[in-house]
């Protein structure tokens, strides 16, 4: 059984591998437009420091981890950096968008605030004994 408002069977398989196939096309995007694998490496766990947003509480984490998570931010990113001809914005986007789509290919979804354990993806982790 599922949490309330998670996906579970083939539609969770599917979004998935939506994220892994997005991860997979942001490193060939990198590949082609961004400014080096040690940046890409550098920056690739930025947005999971949205996480210590946990340390205040469940809802502030999860508004934090959403927004860090979320492929607007991202995308705007990318899209600045195109339109003002700056390629680091658009090297820094497509690093974002890698990362959300790793953690989403991992089953890591978007939370709700009754803890981080809750995502769209479902229900992360052991439950609490």
């Amino acid at each position: 059984m599922t949490e309330k408002g998670s996906v579970s069977g083939g539609i969770k398989d599917l979004l998935r591998i939506e994220g892994l196939t997005v991860l997979l096309l942001s490193l060939f995007a990198y590949s082609e437009f961004g400014s080096g694998w040690g940046l890409f490496a550098l920056c690739f766990l930025l947005p999971d420091l949205s996480l210590l947003g946990y340390i205040v509480g469940a809802r502030i984490g999860a508004v934090l981890y959403n927004t860090a998570h979320s492929y607007v931010g991202a995308l705007l990113c990318v899209a600045a950096g195109v339109y003002l001809s700056q390629p680091l914005a658009v090297s820094s986007g497509i690093i974002w968008i890698a990362h959300i789509g790793f953690d989403r290919s991992l089953g890591y979804g978007l939370k709700y605030e009754n803890g981080f354990r809750f995502t769209h993806l479902g229900t992360i982790g052991r439950p609490k004994s």
